[in-house]
């Protein structure tokens, strides 16, 4: 019986290294604000939201660069209690941004639904 316990625990050791082996995911860079919002990675892209009541703001970073948004769009749904809000997002120099009047704070949750290149992504927060 101990016999089959120690191969199992060598087979579940050699599954494990072989799927970390299997991410070839770069981490080199940080996945961290680096505008005061909230930040989730989707598809190896880093997604910040900065969400005001005056101004939302979504961040694109590809592998810690800045990505082009030039030609991108997005459509964010803000959930503030039982409130629901859709923004449009349209390119504002190196980020997507609208302006107007927001129900935003802690807690808040947001999808956005970005299209770049033609390709949509989808990336959850929670406003902090």
């Amino acid at each position: 019986m101990k016999t089959q316990a120690f191969l199992a625990s060598i087979i579940l050791a050699l599954a494990g290294s072989a799927f970390a082996a299997g991410d070839k995911h770069d981490h080199a860079h940080e996945h961290k604000p680096l505008h005061g919002g909230v930040v989730v990675e989707v598809k190896d892209m880093d997604y910040e939201l900065v969400a005001k009541p005056t101004v939302i703001q979504l961040h694109l970073r590809d592998h810690g660069k800045k990505a082009d948004v030039s030609k991108a769009s997005a459509k964010v749904t803000l959930l503030t209690g039982t409130e629901k809000q859709e923004v449009e997002l349209k390119p504002a120099g190196d980020k997507l941004e609208a302006t107007g009047s927001f129900k935003v704070g802690p807690g808040t949750k947001a999808v956005a639904v970005v299209t770049v290149g033609g390709k949509p992504a989808t990336a959850r927060f929670t406003v902090k």
